[in-house]
């Protein structure tokens, strides 16, 4: 069984999408598939030093992924030039697998579908255009937003199967008129062999945040608590990434001379657990108006740690769903303020309910979203499944690569 996965992101980057990309390469090794990786060039972060995964991997674009305007539509174009090229070259694939980088590729997966005669599975990480209208990127009535919405649709329903983050984002493309039968709901997944609960800490009550703080999270709740307790000695606020959003926090504390803070550049995968266990609290935020078009992964790796949830955001998405399910968190609207303050007074009383919470995220991490499991769930979507075989290799694991694999091409 031959696959093509075509996204901007692939190891080494430690992109989100990449590393599940990468994860996914390993479990279609283990069920003897072959895969072949076409992305783009690597320059979204730190690196990832584990293994390479046994996939083919073709370049499709030297030009690096950037976060500026014009460098980011350079990339997006370079990249698709490279891809239509590139998914060329292989033998004639069995499935065609596209993620949303950049947005609209999934139109290329539509022609090689019907181009080369094989299946076609997208699996969503964004719903385009959606999540450029909720961040105020598109006009909802714009033309462009209507051309961007007219192919992302016609390709979803010309498509063997939709992957859906959760329900609220199959309930986005229910609501773009896209067959329910077609939409497949997986989440996202973290290594539980890598990120493993330690001791809570002693001293004071950490809140955690790690990884991109963007354009869709909501931060503006946390940087009112933070100025609402005032540098009070019991708290300490950890954020580990960067991003547009990273920036903007960092600027307020420093003009409400805000100590009890420390911001943090990406830390490297062998470093995450590490840097998770440094928490209480594994904070997640989200707007409200990006509920369904965004699913916030940063949740999983979370839970791997053993760490409670503190979610801000609304309540019909995905990680507050799970907060409800599993017990294994909190949820606070965007905006209460109050609320959130008096969570984490109340929180830093009683560190026994901040560990119940923090066993109870493990154990339903361990039962729903550990990596076998959650790459099980892609598998059997495609269809590679063979009966008996859920073993995969660790990401620490050396696995040589296919004997035409390149990854400078």
């Amino acid at each position: 069984m031959r696959i093509i996965l075509l996204n901007q992101f692939f190891w080494p980057d430690t992109a989100a999408t990449g590393q599940l990309l990468a994860d996914l390469c390993r479990a279609i090794a283990a069920q003897q598939g072959e895969a072949t990786a076409i992305c783009g060039g690597s320059a979204y972060g730190v690196q990832d030093a584990s293994a390479r995964p046994p996939a083919r991997i073709l370049r499709a674009s030297a030009v690096p992924f950037s976060r500026s305007p014009f460098h980011r539509l350079l990339s997006y174009g370079s990249f698709i030039a490279g891809a239509v090229w590139n998914s060329y070259r292989v033998k004639r694939p069995d499935i065609v697998l596209t993620l949303t980088t950049p947005p609209l590729i999934s139109v290329l997966g539509r022609m090689i579908k019907v181009m080369r005669g094989c299946r076609h599975f997208i699996w969503e990480m964004d719903i385009y255009p959606d999540i450029a209208v909720d961040l105020d990127v598109l006009h909802r009535h714009s033309m462009l937003s209507g051309i961007i919405g007219l192919l992302a649709d016609w390709s979803r329903r010309n498509a063997d199967g939709i992957i859906a983050l959760g329900d609220d984002m199959k309930a986005r493309l229910i609501a773009r008129g896209i067959p329910e039968n077609r939409i497949f709901v997986a989440e996202n997944w973290a290594d539980g062999s890598e990120i493993t609960p330690q001791p809570f800490p002693e001293g004071p009550f950490v809140v955690h945040y790690s990884g991109t703080l963007g354009l869709a999270h909501e931060v503006d709740t946390i940087a009112g608590a933070m100025d609402r307790l005032g540098n009070d000695s019991r708290f300490r606020f950890v954020f580990a990434g960067g991003g547009a959003r990273q920036t903007y926090l960092k600027n307020y504390c420093q003009e409400r001379g805000i100590e009890n803070v420390a911001f943090r550049p990406y830390c490297s995968r062998s470093e995450l657990g590490a840097s998770l266990a440094e928490g209480h609290v594994g904070l997640v935020t989200q707007l409200p108006q990006t509920s369904g078009s965004v699913v916030p992964s940063k949740t999983y790796g979370i839970m791997a740690a053993g760490r409670p949830v503190l979610y801000v955001g609304p309540s019909d998405t995905t990680p507050a769903q799970n907060i409800r399910r599993y017990g294994c968190g909190w949820r606070i609207d965007p905006g209460d303020i109050d609320g959130l303050v008096c969570l984490l007074e109340r929180l830093d009383a009683d560190r026994k309910a901040v560990r119940d919470a923090g066993r109870r995220s493990r154990e339903a991490f361990e039962q729903h979203y550990d990596l076998p499991i959650g790459v099980q769930r892609i598998i059997d979507i495609l269809g590679l499944s063979h009966p008996h075989e859920h073993s995969y290799p660790s990401r620490r694991d050396h696995i040589p690569a296919l004997a035409d694999s390149d990854a400078s091409r």
